[in-house]
């Protein structure tokens, strides 16, 4: 009997931060401001880039979707946060779980190919200006954009199916705030090893491979560079992939420190502070730092609130 059947109207308990009840009230409001900007911006980086025609190109059209696995990803957690931290109940539904898992785990890995493909397209454009309209076609867009999707879908299919399979035993306190596998294997009354090797294979091809692209790109955008040697050029380098490598630092970082290191090397505590750090933070800063340092999208926003940038 697996966890989904094995728990049918047992809900699962979230200890979350329960352990420090002062904290829950400073962090209910963090995380509801959070969320909210996270909506607001993330809607707005989708509307304008879909109503102003001068942000229909490749950039933008990954950056749409970026901001809408950053809707999902918050979504399929906070709520369940918020709700959690703001009273004594700490529990969710194993069909609840069952969702957040799923959903989670699917648009996570989703993002580490497209922060990727998003790479890809900062070099052709750096790299290849003169061919960058023809090797950039809207079709080849499409299908870079499917396969992050596709491959994020298999992933959650694989990775939930295999942890929800797992006997419980009348187990079912998550030392978590959320239903992540790493946390979710823990609760199983068998020998989890076979888990945790799936799990660091998935991470190596999710979280590791991606990243080695996403390197190799850059290495390949600074030695362009170096043959170019012009302030100017470098200056205009720096502006278009400076938002793109802090998002990706925000969002590797915390997230290659949970799923990659071994569980035993962090406390319970860290690694609910690091995922905090991934689910909350990371996708309130992303559309904030694209628009913040972005003159195209400030102007696009002016344009469609009716003022001239002349």
């Amino acid at each position: 009997m697996g966890m989904t059947n094995d728990s049918t109207g047992d809900d699962f308990i979230l200890v979350g931060f329960s352990d420090q009840p002062q904290l829950e009230k400073i962090l209910f409001t963090v995380v509801l401001i959070s969320y909210l900007l996270t909506l607001i911006v993330n809607m707005a980086i989708i509307l304008v880039s879909h109503l102003d025609p001068k942000l229909h190109t490749p950039m933008y059209y990954f950056l749409t979707n970026l901001s809408l696995i950053d809707l999902c990803f918050t979504t399929s957690i906070v709520p369940q946060l918020l709700w959690n931290l703001r009273g004594p109940a700490k529990t969710i539904t194993p069909i609840g779980c069952t969702i957040q898992l799923h959903v989670s785990l699917a648009v996570g890995s989703t993002e580490c190919v497209l922060l990727a493909v998003m790479a890809f397209d900062r070099y052709a454009a750096i790299c290849k200006p003169l061919h960058y309209a023809t090797f950039m076609h809207p079709r080849l867009c499409q299908i870079l954009v499917g396969v992050a999707w596709m491959s994020g879908l298999g992933n959650t299919l694989i990775q939930s199916t295999i942890t929800l399979q797992l006997p419980l035993c009348g187990n079912r306190r998550l030392y978590h705030f959320m239903c992540e596998v790493p946390a979710m294997i823990k609760l199983a009354c068998v020998d989890i090893y076979a888990n945790e090797i799936h799990l660091f294979v998935a991470s190596l091809v999710f979280l590791l491979l991606p990243l080695g692209l996403i390197l190799i790109s850059y290495a390949l955008i600074v030695q362009e560079m170096m043959r170019i040697r012009s302030t100017q050029a470098w200056y205009k380098v720096s502006k278009t992939c400076g938002s793109h490598l802090l998002v990706v630092s925000l969002f590797y970082g915390p997230s290659t420190a949970i799923y990659i290191q071994p569980s035993s090397s962090y406390t319970h505590r860290q690694g609910k502070f690091i995922t905090l750090l991934y689910t909350v933070v990371t996708p309130t800063l992303n559309p904030l730092i694209y628009t913040l340092r972005n003159k195209d999208m400030k102007e696009a926003i002016i344009r469609l609130l009716g003022k001239d940038t002349r």
